[in-house]
């Protein structure tokens, strides 16, 4: 596909980095924006918060650099994008109905984790990482995770990762063209339903309310047991009652 504003995408391959977005981060100089960087085994990965992303062998674990470009919104903007793009490549696999988007970083099979993404800013550049459970599901203390494995899909990571970079590509087209609302709309879409009880953790402790949507913005908006809204910008979003620890 060819278009304006698609860039062509290009993934390094890697046998084994301690992270594949520190390994990008620190190689940026060689890359021009699109890049991507895929790795077999990562030692040192990390999800939200600086938490550990542990990944099993045959998983995904790949890191684009992002060069913001003339005409794109705020870069923050990006993560909704690669949700999008991640959701679209899932949907190749299994049934749309088995997945669902969860604020701010992650996809769910089934009601359990799959895959998160980490948007990291550093000057003028951003690095996307994203990880996939494609043959094995990490076990977390906190929460329930999944692998396409399990679903009975066996693909290799390269394919879901050549997938993603494309993905990627047309979803910031499309967002490089149109804005964040149309972005935002896709991605409620694909959420959980409104008034799902969600619980977020965070700086300001722990909020328990209903989900009401997204703001204009991308924050999330709860609505609480008072009726009022919370506008929640970062944190830990639970659909269970929260346990400490986890992967991000």
């Amino acid at each position: 596909m060819t278009g304006a504003g698609f860039t062509p995408c290009s993934i390094l391959h890697l046998p084994e980095v301690g992270s594949t977005s520190d390994w990008i981060r620190a190689n940026a100089d060689q890359f021009a924006d699109g890049q991507w960087v895929r790795a077999d085994r990562q030692t040192a990965g990390r999800g939200r918060m600086g938490r550990a992303w542990e990944m099993p062998e045959g998983n995904l674990a790949m890191s684009g650099l992002v060069r913001p470009q003339a005409g794109e919104g705020n870069p923050a903007e990006l993560g909704f994008v690669a949700a999008l793009a991640l959701h679209d490549v899932m949907s190749r696999y299994v049934d749309t109905a088995r997945l669902e988007l969860k604020w701010p970083n992650d996809l769910n099979l089934d009601g359990a984790k799959l895959s998160g993404i980490l948007l990291e800013r550093e000057g003028d550049l951003l690095v996307l990482g994203i990880g996939v459970n494609v043959a094995a599901a990490p076990v977390l203390p906190d929460r329930a995770t999944i692998c396409l494995a399990d679903a009975g899909v066996h693909v290799a990571a390269s394919v879901v990762a050549e997938g993603l970079a494309q993905a990627f590509a047309r979803r910031r087209a499309e967002w490089r063209a149109e804005g964040l609302a149309p972005i935002r709309t896709a991605w409620e879409a694909r959420a959980h339903p409104v008034g799902t009880p969600l619980w977020v953790t965070g700086g300001d402790g722990r909020i328990a309310g209903t989900y009401a949507g997204l703001g204009a913005d991308g924050s999330l908006l709860l609505t609480g047991a008072d009726g009022g809204t919370h506008v929640i910008h970062a944190g830990d979003i639970w659909q269970a009652p929260p346990q400490a620890g986890g992967q991000g």
